[in-house]
């Protein structure tokens, strides 16, 4: 009587086991690498998102605190006894223009504290002063002295700038002017030392996040509501 043949026993070789890791590393660096490219994709947009709110904070404060520019007409006739000066001087710059105002923009963050809602304001570039780039700066002074150009402090609105321009619209003549000045001597420009512009053009350039050599542009207007210097006494402009 014959015994029946034993079936060999089931398993795998160790061929089919490399063969298997093989596959299995290669399905895992594949979804490894999907995942990673998804959250340098991620990153990269919010980091794209998060300039594009502080540039667009930038354009919509400077927007807001042109607009509340103004100048004084009353001016005492004595020199010596001259304390303020109001303003708006808009400089045109080769690498940069710089704006200085006195506007009523001025917001007190300290209860009983000595100031108004008036304040000196200075929009310029200007470098770094640790790193290697341009900076849009502003000044700001929150009582206005005899000088409407100088003094106060001076913080950092945006970093990495390549430019900024301003653009003044005369309502007398219509037409865009580079130059805007309200100080004494300097009214030639405008014809009239106590007119502000009825509009102001912001243009802002910005480097390209990923492509060297290329720049993003940036702009908006800010009207001028209060355009004549103001005069309690007769107000005729």
């Amino acid at each position: 009587m014959t015994r029946p043949r034993e079936s060999p026993k089931a398993g795998i070789t160790l061929i089919e086991t490399m063969v298997s890791i093989a596959i299995l590393s290669m399905v895992s660096a594949a979804v490894w690498g999907g995942f990673s490219q998804t959250a340098r994709n991620k990153q990269r947009v919010e980091e794209d998102l998060e300039r594009q709110h502080v540039i667009q904070a930038a354009l919509t404060r400077m927007a807001r605190e042109i607009s509340m520019a103004y100048v004084s007409a009353q001016v005492n006739p004595s020199p010596s006894l001259e304390v303020t000066e109001t303003c708006f001087v808009g400089d045109d710059g080769s690498r940069g223009d710089r704006l200085d105002f006195t506007s009523f923009g001025h917001r007190r963050l300290y209860r009983d504290a000595h100031e108004s809602d008036q304040n000196e304001v200075s929009y310029f570039v200007t470098r770094h002063p640790e790193e290697d780039m341009l900076v849009l700066a502003r000044r700001e002074q929150n009582r206005i002295d005899d000088n409407c150009r100088r003094g106060g402090r001076v913080e950092i609105l945006l970093e990495d700038v390549e430019g900024l321009d301003f653009e003044y619209l005369n309502s007398s003549t219509g037409e865009w002017q580079l130059e805007w000045s309200t100080v004494e001597g300097e009214a030639s420009v405008t014809g009239q030392p106590n007119l502000l512009p009825a509009q102001v053009k912001i243009t802002l350039e910005v480097p390209h996040p990923r492509r060297r050599g290329r720049t993003l542009t940036y702009a908006t207007r800010a009207a001028v509501p209060m355009r004549f210097g103001l005069n309690h006494a007769i107000y005729n402009p």
